[in-house]
């Protein structure tokens, strides 16, 4: 008799990208049949109406062990997330992987071991206009190594925080992550949202390395300015000449980011032709309120711990970057209280299948999931997650392609945490983290360790 099975419900095979009526057995964590054949269980449940798919993978977020961002994103249907992004990481990575194994969390964690904040401040560049020197490079690097020795997913950079970084500290962070078969993850510098100078640094890069490139929130970094077409063109013709380089994306245009960051530097508002108007805060006493130069300033130097959400670009420009074969979902989610943050924190992954399947009818149901399980396992080499099979681990989510839709708002609208609808049953490890569409505080997620290849 096994754990539990998921009777009758549409399951998607997403080597294939199709899908079919079926029965998913559980038993001990792993997935042990898929097909017809009707098995005795310790529960049944019955899935008829609804699509059965491998648990959301995220490969881009800031979860950390965050409980309250864990929950929100498992309610949603992410089963694994990617944390560490944009260069912000642990350093310590045997004590991090230590507590997150002695604690559980809601659900599987990937790290990233960042260059942006965490290496370039643990070699004493806290000016995040400085350059580091030779030595400083070697000493980042002997850190980074030591993490993915420790098993770090690969190394991140978020070189829009510290535009002092210079093509040498990318190259040697590129180069480590090539060595150790790990990703590089890259949150691009932003000059001006209209030069591609940006892309062109990291994917030479990427070149010399002959690793594996992951552009981050594609979307975030070029949309809004008549940027992002010719942008894709750049990845395109960069694949075509067959660099390994892929893309994740959320979706929104709206992006957010620390108060205090070089992102929300004056001069950067200005080179970029940002407004206050376009600007709301994010967290802390001012959630909700638009902002002009007096809240600015008092935010940007007095709160720079706070965060705030810029208006820009168009949706149109999240759907062309979606329909794209090396484009994938993300969050950018990150650790807020309840009551703050960016709508994307609950509603991404429900936004999705809402707007680009149901609604604009741009994917394939059995596309959008491929999206969302198999392309990002195979592009962080997961070989136990992403897929319905036997063998594979049992993280599943069950949703209704005809009810999933996402209540998050930006906070100037309404609640950015609202948990979305038609997502009734998410499984972590065998064990439901979602049951009923009611949230269980499980901590069935294990943290992964990545070994040299």
């Amino acid at each position: 008799m096994v754990d539990v099975v998921f009777a009758g419900g549409r399951v998607v095979d997403v080597r294939t990208r199709t899908s079919a009526i079926a029965n998913v057995a559980v038993e001990h964590g792993k997935i042990v049949d898929v097909s017809a054949h009707e098995l005795p269980a310790r529960r049944v449940v019955d899935a008829s109406g609804l699509v059965v798919a491998p648990g959301f993978i995220d490969v881009h977020s800031h979860l950390d062990g965050h409980p309250y961002a864990g929950r929100l994103s498992v309610l949603q249907g992410i089963t694994t997330t990617v944390g560490g992004n944009c260069g912000l990481s642990p350093l310590d990575f045997e004590q991090w992987f230590a507590g997150q194994e002695r604690t559980g969390y809601i659900l599987n964690q990937a790290e990233l071991v960042g260059h942006t904040f965490s290496l370039r401040q643990a070699v004493g560049l806290t000016d995040t206009a400085a350059r580091a020197g030779t030595s400083q490079i070697l000493a980042m690097a002997r850190i980074a190594e030591q993490a993915l020795k420790a098993g770090a997913a690969g190394i991140s950079l978020g070189l829009d925080y510290a535009p002092g970084s210079s093509l040498a500290e990318i190259e040697a962070m590129a180069a480590l992550a090539a060595e150790y078969g790990r990703n590089l993850p890259v949150h691009t510098r932003l000059f001006t949202q209209n030069d591609l100078y940006s892309l062109y640094e990291v994917l030479a890069a990427a070149k010399h390395s002959g690793g594996r490139l992951l552009l981050s929130h594609f979307v975030y970094q070029y949309s809004g300015f008549g940027t992002l077409r010719p942008a894709l063109d750049v990845v395109d013709n960069a694949r075509a000449q067959g660099l390994d380089v892929w893309i994740d994306s959320g979706m929104y245009t709206d992006w957010a980011t620390y108060a205090g960051t070089a992102t929300f530097d004056e001069q950067t508002i200005k080179d970029n032709s940002l407004r206050f108007g376009d600007m709301v805060a994010a967290t802390g006493k001012y959630t909700g309120t638009r902002l002009n130069r007096e809240l600015y300033e008092l935010l940007h130097y007095k709160y720079p711990d706070e965060s705030i959400i810029c208006y820009s670009g168009e949706p149109c420009e999240i759907y062309e970057t979606l329909q794209k074969p090396y484009a994938m979902m993300s969050t950018d989610a990150a650790g807020y209280a309840p009551g703050e943050g960016h709508p994307q924190i609950a509603g991404s992954y429900p936004r999705f299948f809402r707007k680009l399947v149901r609604e604009e009818r741009l994917l394939s149901l059995e596309e959008a999931v491929y999206r969302c399980t198999l392309l990002p396992a195979e592009t962080y080499r997961l070989s136990s997650k992403g897929v319905l099979e036997q063998g594979f681990d049992a993280d599943l989510v069950l949703f209704d392609r005809g009810t999933i839709r996402d209540n998050a708002k930006m906070p100037d609208k309404g609640e950015p945490d609202a948990p979305p609808d038609g997502i009734p049953y998410v499984m972590v490890g065998g064990v439901f983290a979602v049951d009923g569409g009611v949230f269980q505080n499980t901590r069935s997620g294990r943290v992964i360790r990545f070994g040299k290849h």
